[in-house]
């Protein structure tokens, strides 16, 4: 079929490339498919998804930086600064590192099958307009800030970085970095305060408010895809070498990845953190956005290096020291690979139950909570969600946004296989 060495090799899919063979593709990947690597840090990071997009649906209070409240109380003020250091720009590169991961691994179980590179075009295709789809009823039904559609516009030029070798993938991420880091020096640095960062949020009607997420997702989509194009392609090329399908094997790897880039994601996100919790006082617009900068670069090393942390544990979870303490610490990892398995239903689970507590045009607590309230909110729900992917998982059943999906994507006989 014209591949090269499919470890390292580009997995070409440009119509020339087509072979006879089967028109048709492979089911979805079954559960013993599954590496828990990529799952396990999937289920960690909607923890910091959660808590990344609840503070936005606060509202009718002064606002900071990337849509924080500006309050003065210490413990909220420690979450703000926690969560800007920590969670802010760093969950979302790392799943946008995934999705690129992700789609190597199916175009490379597909083509295995032998499936032709058109059917898998058409696989591609279908998948990331269906994910385009689901984001766009997830935003005008619940929440603006949805990545799904940005995901699925991205997914869309998948397939021309397969083609790229692996020191072409490395230098379009170089230059793809120059957009990314213009975007993410802007996102949420308002010229002045503002007293809610989402207007859709602090809308009491339902219509006007769905109206108003329309309109704040639609240009809000292709910047944001534009911008996790740098991650998706650091993803392809990572998807390529099998770095978190044989974590014990790439140890060494790993292990580098986690400590440089979690280092490197907290260095540079402290100083604007400082600043957006209100303990470093902004000199100006331009400071500010220069911290900006450093943060939005510095969060793509942080979310590579908790993609390979979670490679390391799933190395480490290989072998079991056989002790009560490893039994109950292999439950919590099963839980949140599991979590991780149905992260498209986790992810829409998590609108479900914040925005409707947090909106004006229900319970309104988006008006009262501060920010360190807020975050135990955030943690409760994604707690509620791993516990109910651990149910799920025991009784052998997939997530219902997963069971729609594969629906769309393979067909009805492969649903729920």
């Amino acid at each position: 079929m014209g591949r090269l060495d499919p470890a390292v090799g580009p997995l070409d899919l440009r119509p020339a490339q087509d072979v006879a063979g089967p028109p048709g593709t492979r089911g979805p990947v079954g559960a013993a498919e599954r590496h828990l690597a990529p799952d396990l840090a999937r289920g960690a990071m909607l923890l910091l998804i959660a808590l990344a997009n609840a503070p936005v649906l606060l509202y009718d209070r002064p606002l900071s930086l990337r849509g924080h409240l500006a309050e003065a109380g210490w413990a909220d003020r420690l979450v703000t600064f926690a969560t800007t250091a920590f969670v802010d720009g760093r969950a979302y590169p790392m799943f946008a590192a995934l999705l690129g991961y992700g789609v190597v691994s199916l175009v490379r179980r597909q083509l295995d099958a032998g499936a032709t590179h058109a059917a898998v075009r058409r696989l591609l295709r279908r998948r990331h307009l269906a994910l385009l789809g689901i984001g766009l009823v997830h935003a005008v039904a619940l929440f603006s800030g949805d990545v799904l559609g940005a995901y699925g516009l991205a997914g869309l030029v998948i397939v021309a970085l397969l083609a790229m070798s692996g020191g072409r993938l490395l230098l379009t991420a170089g230059l793809l970095a120059i957009p990314f880091l213009a975007v993410g020096a802007t996102y949420g640095v308002p010229p002045e305060p503002h007293v809610h960062y989402l207007p859709s949020a602090a809308e009491p009607s339902p219509l006007t408010a769905a109206a108003l997420r329309l309109g704040e997702w639609l240009p809000a989509t292709p910047v944001s895809a534009l911008g996790m194009l740098v991650p998706i392609c650091l993803g392809v090329w990572a998807g390529r070498r099998g770095h978190l399908d044989q974590p014990d094997r790439y140890a060494r790897t790993l292990r580098w990845a986690a400590w440089a880039g979690i280092g490197v994601g907290v260095l540079g996100g402290v100083p604007f953190a400082l600043v957006v919790a209100g303990v470093w006082p902004a000199t100006s617009l331009g400071v500010d956005l220069g911290l900006a900068v450093l943060h939005t670069g510095t969060g793509v090393a942080g979310g590579l290096g908790l993609a390979a942390l979670a490679g390391l544990v799933a190395a480490r979870t290989a072998h079991p020291a056989g002790t009560a303490r490893a039994s109950a610490t292999s439950r919590v990892i099963s839980g949140l690979a599991a979590c991780g398995a149905r992260s498209l239903s986790c992810y829409l689970a998590q609108s479900v139950v914040l925005v409707p507590l947090l909106s004006p045009w229900a319970l309104g607590l988006g008006a009262r909570l501060g920010s360190a309230a807020t975050a135990l909110l955030a943690v409760a729900t994604w707690l509620a969600t791993v516990l109910g992917s651990a149910w799920l998982a025991r009784h052998g059943r997939r997530g219902p946004a997963e069971v729609a999906l594969r629906r769309i994507v393979y067909g009805s006989s492969s649903a729920r296989s």
